[in-house]
């Protein structure tokens, strides 16, 4: 017992010397060890415990929000890839990206940087793209939203809707024009499908229109929202044929006569990405841009389909990195004295997080899987997005809510996922509209007016 009563007021006196010289021309030592000789032993090892611990600098775990080793599943050369794109995310990216965010610009010059990458396309084959799976393509698109919604917007615009449009509906020289160019981004794509009116309810709503005549095919209407436009290259443009009513889509270069772009200012949501409201006025187009492959709205369906699941995933990346900001401020961010991540009620919404993206993970991995196999149907892709978008809004409201005051600054980077989820939440199809398409596949009924 005295050994242990020593090894204490040993270890008491060794914590800080600085303070124990102040604490002796306030503490009777003397009296310290009347105290504690009167501890039995569960009290003194207890006290020797707390003692130690104050001595020493806890050791946290790391943060990572893959709970359950999803990532593991992946081979060494996917995760190789996953590796090479977050370390570039975080290296080239987050440190730029509040400022173009807030002043509403975008990035220029990453775009060569990410061409190096040799991502674009990557579940196309051939062309100069990898064959890669659509796991990988799915991986990677949450990589790019970990960091910043916005740039992993302008990245799926590029690799999944324009060059999807050509690689699934374009004829074998539309291809060999247009994909290589674009999987080297030497090309900027956009896709122009969205209009003012109408939104998603397209398929059987499209108010642009196109016609076939002598000279070309005339298109004439509007498109709004449209990511990449006011810089793009070429815009793939889906457009209604009035003699035959069907959807038919089309190549347009941006020099085209007719052809106009007018950039959509004061969002309050993926700020960095240029959305543009496109202005079709009496626009030829040859025959040769016409997307051959292109004829009813089931064609513009299948892009859409394979490119909402890339969507799920975007948000996962966008929940992910919002839970990922917040664990961190909460084991820094001191309150009482203490980390506030050590008290109760912080630990219950990290863990509501949490939970929230482990079930959104597990779901688009399994989705991946599906599409990998061919399996994959529009339920499916609409189920995941109804899903992992209202989850990522929950998990960056509670992302926001544990860092209080600071949740709203964009030096703290939640604040910018809170908006981006709110595009998120309503892009590639809103909720309702996703809902129905579940719902008539688990009912038998269409609900669709």
């Amino acid at each position: 017992m005295f050994k242990k009563i020593k090894n204490t007021l040993r270890l008491l006196k060794s914590i800080d010397l600085d303070q124990i010289a102040k604490l002796n021309e306030k503490i009777n030592l003397s009296e310290v060890m009347d105290t504690v000789s009167k501890l039995d032993e569960k009290q003194l090892n207890g006290l020797m415990k707390m003692l130690k611990s104050s001595n020493t600098k806890k050791e946290l775990p790391p943060i990572n929000a893959d709970f359950y080793n999803v990532d593991e599943k992946l081979s060494p050369e996917d995760r190789a890839l996953q590796l090479k794109v977050r370390n570039f995310m975080e290296k080239e990216i987050q440190p730029i990206v509040n400022e173009y965010w807030l002043h509403d610009e975008f990035p220029f010059e990453i775009i060569p940087k990410i061409a190096e990458l040799n991502i674009c396309g990557l579940t196309y084959e051939g062309y100069g793209c990898a064959g890669r799976s659509s796991l990988m393509e799915g991986i990677i698109a949450s990589e790019l939203a970990r960091i910043d919604a916005s740039v992993a917007t302008f990245f799926g615009v590029q690799s999944g809707l324009a060059m999807g449009s050509i690689y699934l509906c374009g004829s074998e020289a539309q291809k060999e024009e247009w994909l290589p160019k674009m999987q080297q981004m030497k090309v900027i794509g956009a896709f122009g499908l969205t209009e003012p009116e109408v939104g998603s309810g397209a398929a059987g709503g499209l108010t642009t229109t196109c016609r076939k005549t002598e000279n070309g095919w005339i298109l004439n209407g509007q498109k709004k929202w449209i990511g990449n436009a006011t810089f793009s290259d070429i815009t793939i443009i889906w457009a209604r044929d009035v003699d035959d009513d069907q959807v038919k889509g089309f190549i347009v270069k941006k020099d085209t006569p007719g052809f106009s772009v007018e950039k959509i200012k004061d969002k309050m949501a993926l700020r960095i990405v240029q959305n543009g409201l496109i202005t079709l006025n009496e626009c030829i187009i040859d025959e040769k841009d016409r997307l051959q492959e292109a004829n009813t709205f089931k064609d513009t369906a299948r892009v859409l389909q394979m490119t909402r699941a890339g969507v799920a995933w975007m948000a996962v990346g966008c929940a992910r990195g919002a839970y990922e900001n917040a664990l961190d401020y909460t084991r820094k961010r001191k309150q009482f004295g203490k980390p506030i991540a050590s008290f109760q009620l912080i630990q219950n919404h990290l863990v509501e997080m949490l939970s929230n993206l482990t079930a959104m993970q597990t779901l688009v991995f399994r989705l991946s899987e599906l599409q990998d196999s061919g399996q994959l149907k529009d339920e499916h892709a609409s189920l995941a997005k109804v899903f992992c978008s209202l989850r990522t809004r929950d998990i960056v409201s509670k992302a926001r809510e544990v860092m209080g005051g600071n949740g709203i600054l964009l030096e703290y980077n939640v604040a910018r996922f809170l908006a981006d989820a709110e595009a998120i939440y309503s892009y590639e199809g809103t909720k309702e509209i996703n809902s129905l398409i579940v719902g008539r596949s688990i009912t038998g009924f269409s609900a669709f007016v």
